[in-house]
């Protein structure tokens, strides 16, 4: 039996899933191999989605076609919008989700999308051959499993998560294991050494699962849900969300016992005990290295938050350790309300090989091996949604690169997404990385309500946006436009301004303003000018979020579009593959080796490389004779 597809996709992780349906989506044959069918979409950390930045990822993923937030829809148990006190540039929605309801739903769907095939089998190596074309060395012709089979390939997508060499540490007790008690992957890191891949080794961890029948629920601070919320996915109908009961979660704080307990016993944390020696993420830090990082707090703050519907499991977000089982117990059982409590699972750190991500262009594929992509935390990311987002990318260019159409890059001004995958393949990264609103220079161009402005005619272009969310996409276009338009041409008298002002304890109008003149102001927003619009139509709230927020920053989003504009005549100026930086007379060395490592694809991907200054981007202006 002869074995082939057009794309293999290794791993079914949120990264994986995204890759395979958006290639399967374009028309192309996949497979998608997982090393057990049951693990599919697993959430081995906090099952929930969203959250600082990386809810602006999930929006942005639907924008594009892709489908982590409407799975994530369908499985809310509560949604929370953080960061309302700030500016709409960071208000990012997080919900916590029913982590096997979310594994089913992708199931189900994979398992449903024409051109895709799921396959359990462990990829152990990937097969290529000598290519010489541009700046490839070699090219990808297969992946072989365990059982020996060799699948024939155009492409291959590595979405391997945590599982390469993963190994579990719990006190002095470790193992080889991926994540959860899942099989690791251990093979495939030889065969990517042996194609001149270099590996990192990364490390990461999760807290205790404790029964919730066992925690006095009644001494914690209760965490309610917002009620009236934006779903992630266009394909979703708010009204339906109404009627969902949300679940309440709860929030405890560490004591001084339980910090004496882990400083006590620090000794034996795998982390401090010099068994670990892959790098761990700074934003996301065990509460040993917390109470180690921030000696002078006297609590942590910690989140308790249901698995899902049907289980007792309850994730204590912030208490991620290493520490033995005998300690998790002591330190865990000094928290109010948990003096009784019992650990279903206990709590771990894993080790695990990923890449270095400047082997990467910015389309996700390897520089050196046409045809392989890398994505999510096999690039050294943290996050679904940082692993679901990369995923699609990788999906989508593989599709193009066989359809011999154009791939996308994403530029840093369109999105979250872009950069992120800019950041990993510029900079590179030498700790798990995390996206945060901070990353951007572009907030308020990036937010979560506009993402579908921004990205859908992307989607639209590749082939991954279908008519009915390009109809959708199309349709509120001309609403947001429709009622901005409105709002501007709406004048209200003076006298009515006048009283409305004074009313709200503001110096009184001198003239009569416009509806979008008063929205503008601080202290009002599209709700509290409600009394005076006395013409306006009931309309979707993505629409009024959208059209308000865009007249409220108006004047700061003409500013970063006059930044932006500035910025994409570097990004417009191609720089060729083969370019040998080395022999450029006047490039500083430092600059001419990062040059040559990085192989930049424009003059502006060039200037944020870490050491190469604006010196050296003249040098190289005048070298190649670009004005």
């Amino acid at each position: 039996m002869k074995l082939k597809t057009q794309i293999a996709v290794i791993g079914a992780g949120h990264a994986g899933i995204e890759a395979a349906l958006a290639s399967a989506r374009m028309g192309i044959d996949t497979v998608l191999f997982t090393m057990s069918l049951d693990s599919i979409a697993n959430m081995p950390c906090n099952p929930s989605i969203g959250g600082t930045a990386k809810g602006h990822l999930v929006y942005e993923i639907d924008a594009l076609g892709g489908e982590m937030g409407r799975a994530a829809d369908l499985v809310t148990l509560q949604s929370r919008t953080l960061n309302l006190g700030k500016g709409a540039a960071v208000h990012s929605k997080r919900v916590q989700a029913d982590r096997k309801k979310y594994q089913q739903i992708m199931k189900s769907t994979l398992e449903s999308t024409a051109n895709l095939r799921l396959i359990q089998a462990e990829i152990t190596a990937i097969v290529t051959e000598p290519y010489s074309e541009n700046s490839y060395t070699k090219r990808i012709i297969g992946v072989k499993t365990r059982l020996g089979d060799v699948w024939e390939c155009d492409a291959a997508i590595i979405t391997a998560g945590t599982f390469l060499n993963g190994r579990i540490f719990v006190g002095n007790a470790n193992y080889a294991s991926g994540p959860d008690g899942l099989l690791e992957a251990g093979m495939l890191s030889d065969s990517l050494l042996e194609n001149g891949i270099r590996l990192m080794r990364f490390k990461t961890g999760t807290p205790a699962r404790v029964k919730r029948s066992t925690i006095d629920l009644s001494e914690l601070e209760v965490q309610d849900g917002e009620p009236d919320f934006i779903p992630f996915s266009w394909r979703s109908d708010p009204e339906e969300f109404k009627s969902i009961k949300q679940i309440p979660c709860h929030i405890v704080y560490t004591n001084s016992e339980t910090h004496r307990i882990i400083k006590e016993n620090i000794h034996r944390s795998a982390l401090y005990s010099g068994q670990i020696h892959g790098t761990g993420p700074r934003y996301c830090p065990s509460i040993e290295d917390k109470l180690v990082r921030f000696a002078d707090k006297e609590r942590h703050q910690l989140f308790v938050e249901p698995l899902g519907e049907n289980t007792e499991e309850m994730y204590i977000q912030g208490f991620s350790t290493s520490l033995p089982t005998d300690v998790q117990y002591e330190m865990l059982r000094s928290l109010k309300g948990f003096s009784n409590a019992e650990i279903m699972r206990y709590a771990y750190a894993i080790e695990y090989d990923c890449i270095d991500p400047t082997q990467l262009y910015p389309t996700l594929e390897f520089k050196d091996i046409s045809g392989l992509y890398g994505a999510g935390q096999f690039n050294g990311t943290s996050g679904y949604e940082e692993a679901a987002a990369q995923g699609l990318v990788a999906g989508m260019n593989a599709s193009l690169k066989l359809q011999e159409k154009e791939a996308v890059i994403l530029e840093r001004s369109s999105s979250y997404i872009g950069t992120l995958i800019d950041d990993l393949t510029t900079k590179g990264t030498n700790e798990p990385y995390r996206m945060m609103t901070s990353r951007s220079e572009y907030r308020l161009l990036l937010r979560q309500d506009n993402s579908d402005e921004r990205l859908t005619p992307i989607g639209i272009r590749a082939g991954l946006v279908k008519d009915e969310q390009k109809n959708y996409f199309e349709q509120k276009r001309e609403l947001v436009k429709a009622e901005i338009e409105r709002l501007e041409n709406t004048y209200i008298s003076k006298e009515k301004a006048m009283q409305f002002l004074e009313k709200h304890g503001l110096d009184p109008a001198k003239s009569g303003v416009s509806l979008a003149d008063l929205i503008r102001r601080p202290q009002f927003d599209y709700d509290t000018i409600s009394e005076l619009d006395i013409e306006r139509k009931p309309l979707p709230k993505c629409v009024i979020l959208t059209a308000s927020t865009n007249i409220k920053y108006a004047g700061y989003v003409k500013k970063q579009i006059y930044e932006v504009k500035k910025q994409e005549k570097l990004e417009s100026k191609h720089l060729p593959t083969d370019i040998n930086y080395l022999e450029i007379k006047g490039l500083r060395i430092e600059a001419a080796q990062k040059l040559d490592k990085i192989k930049p694809l424009t003059v502006g991907q060039a200037s944020r490389i870490s050491g190469v200054s604006p010196a050296d981007i003249s040098v190289l202006l005048v070298y190649l004779g670009i004005r």
